[in-house]
């Protein structure tokens, strides 16, 4: 679709291309995610259900860990949605106004999880490190703040490269090669300079990627060096097992983000780029709520908890 602006013609739907040059690999393809999606949302739905409802749980751990998996459901739920449509329709339009709106939230959640994984890393160094003031730094009154701040600044954040994106004019072509709006591959359709979206694209990838990666390092930093002091050996699985799980989930996350906004997009790393999407925006969400309950005796114990209540209701 096209829209008359002056001597300008403007586009005001995009054709999302995805993985539409293996058309032999659609329906695969569209079972597959349909498959992440259901467990992804079935995975991180539990994990909200049991930090609310078991007591045990209801410690600043767990507080951002729900966090995170609310935040998951959104995210997976601002992509995943529209890639089951086209392989299953053959419909791969939307509008700029759908795109933009998918931008937002997609970009909005992505800056949120990096700075919720941030403060989860500052959560492990203050109960490792500072264990006699955890108490009092990490208290009901911070975590409302630690996690809300994270909320807001991400939100409004990706508002200023949103209002950015729609001031452009975007004359043809209309196919965006990927599998969702994201923001390099949109602005490169764009009739205006590029250069400086690209340059915004950059530093906001530095501000919440990059900034909280190094934030994330220097808590680990300190916590492995603390942990190489305590003298069991037992101590010591013991401290390292109750940060390896946010260990895994940080070097996925944050390491495939870095990667893909802080490389320049070049068409031998275009496809890549596109694979390494895939990795935090469809598997880390279905990773987090497998990495958190299997590994983590806690969770464990609640669920177990919770499906003896389910059967002693159900019988």
């Amino acid at each position: 679709m096209w829209q008359k602006h002056g001597n300008q013609t403007s586009i005001t739907e995009f054709i999302l291309l995805g993985f539409g040059d293996l058309p032999e690999l659609q329906i695969p393809l569209f079972l597959l995610f349909l498959v992440i999606y259901i467990a992804t949302m079935a995975g991180n739905l539990l994990i909200i259900v049991l930090v609310v409802a078991d007591r045990h749980l209801h410690t600043p751990m767990y507080f951002f860990l729900g966090n995170l998996s609310c935040l998951e459901t959104c995210y997976t739920s601002s992509i995943l949605p529209r890639m089951l449509v086209g392989p299953l329709t053959g419909d791969r339009t939307i509008s700029f106004s759908g795109c933009l709106t998918q931008y937002y939230f997609f970009g909005s959640l992505v800056a949120i999880e990096s700075l919720l994984l941030s403060v989860m890393s500052y959560d492990r160094y203050l109960a490792i490190c500072n264990p006699m003031h955890y108490a009092s730094h990490m208290n009901e009154r911070s975590c409302l703040q630690l996690a809300g701040g994270s909320w807001i600044c991400g939100f409004l954040g990706n508002s200023i490269t949103t209002f950015f994106i729609s001031q452009l004019m975007f004359c043809g072509p209309n196919g965006i090669d990927h599998f969702f709006c994201d923001l390099i591959p949109l602005v490169k359709l764009s009739c205006n300079d590029p250069q400086h979206m690209e340059m915004v694209a950059v530093a906001l990838s530095l501000i919440f990627s990059l900034v909280p990666f190094l934030l994330t390092l220097m808590s680990y930093i300190c916590i492995i060096s603390t942990i190489l002091r305590i003298p069991s050996s037992t101590g010591r699985q013991k401290a390292f097992s109750t940060c390896s799980s946010h260990l895994i989930v940080v070097s996925i996350f944050l390491g495939t983000l870095l990667i893909v906004y802080t490389f320049p997009t070049t068409n031998i790393l275009s496809d890549l780029k596109k694979v390494l999407s895939l990795i935090y925006t469809v598997l880390t969400p279905l990773v987090n709520p497998l990495i958190y309950s299997l590994r983590n005796k806690e969770v464990q114990e609640a669920l177990r908890k919770t499906l003896q209540k389910i059967q002693i209701v159900s019988s």
